[in-house]
């Protein structure tokens, strides 16, 4: 389960590793991710809730530095998934997998046209639809994105900026695979990225977090899932096979 905490008082980095590491001192407390730039603190425990009492008292008191509050119902709940879904997985899944049917369409059409089946640009077409997409849903509204990203990535964890970076990177591949340009270098970005990015995936999904994926931003409630894993291990193939065959 996780909630999140308006945490003023930091001023830098250490600031935030030594908050970290007092709240995660408490048992119920499995992990906690902290930033200055919000103001805020999102803690992640199994073992119970810990009360509000329990977070000032392990940050130091009253008069601490570090002051930790109730943070209004919205924020949490754009930073959280929901608990109890009723939906069934298909529909749950449904708008990750219509991208998916698209994005494959359209690739299936451009090669319809070709004379012969052309492995190599298939998958960058797939690859341009892939992150145009995605990158387009992450930007709608960046803010979100960037606060549930931060919740299981491993560098957003560490550099929250990161955050607001990613989908313009993503937007970025996507337009130079379009163009076929620089192919070598965008599907290295790409594989290292995606790398990078599936550490945290698997992390929080082996560990049964219930936690929101940020994949589609903050549109659709996402839990993350071995179905994350497939989307990301899917682009982490396709960029190695074409930096090995370019």
């Amino acid at each position: 389960m996780t909630t999140t905490y308006k945490l003023e008082g930091m001023t830098c980095g250490s600031c935030e590793q030594k908050v970290t590491d007092m709240l995660t001192s408490l048992s119920q407390i499995d992990s906690a991710v902290v930033n200055r730039l919000t103001d805020s603190a999102t803690i992640i425990y199994q073992n119970g809730k810990p009360t509000i009492e329990e977070l000032i008292s392990v940050l130091g008191g009253q008069n601490s530095k570090y002051q930790i509050g109730l943070i209004e119902d919205e924020f949490k709940k754009n930073t959280s998934i929901v608990e109890q879904d009723s939906r069934s997985w298909l529909a749950t899944y449904k708008p990750i997998l219509l991208i998916f049917a698209f994005i494959t369409g359209v690739t299936m059409i451009v090669q319809w046209k070709n004379e012969t089946f052309d492995l190599m640009q298939a998958m960058t077409h797939f690859m341009a639809g892939f992150f145009l997409v995605f990158s387009f849903f992450k930007l709608l509204n960046i803010k979100e994105f960037a606060m549930s990203f931060s919740m299981y990535d491993i560098i957003a964890q560490r550099f929250y900026t990161w955050g607001y970076i990613y989908p313009f990177v993503e937007l970025g591949l996507g337009i130079l695979f379009l163009m076929n340009l620089w192919l070598f270098e965008a599907n290295l970005i790409a594989f290292t990225i995606m790398t990078l990015g599936i550490i945290g995936v698997l992390q929080s999904v082996f560990s049964k977090r219930k936690i929101k994926c940020a994949c589609l931003g903050s549109v659709f409630n996402l839990p993350m899932s071995t179905v994350t894993i497939i989307e990301d291990g899917l682009m982490i193939v396709m960029s190695l096979y074409m930096l090995l065959n370019i």
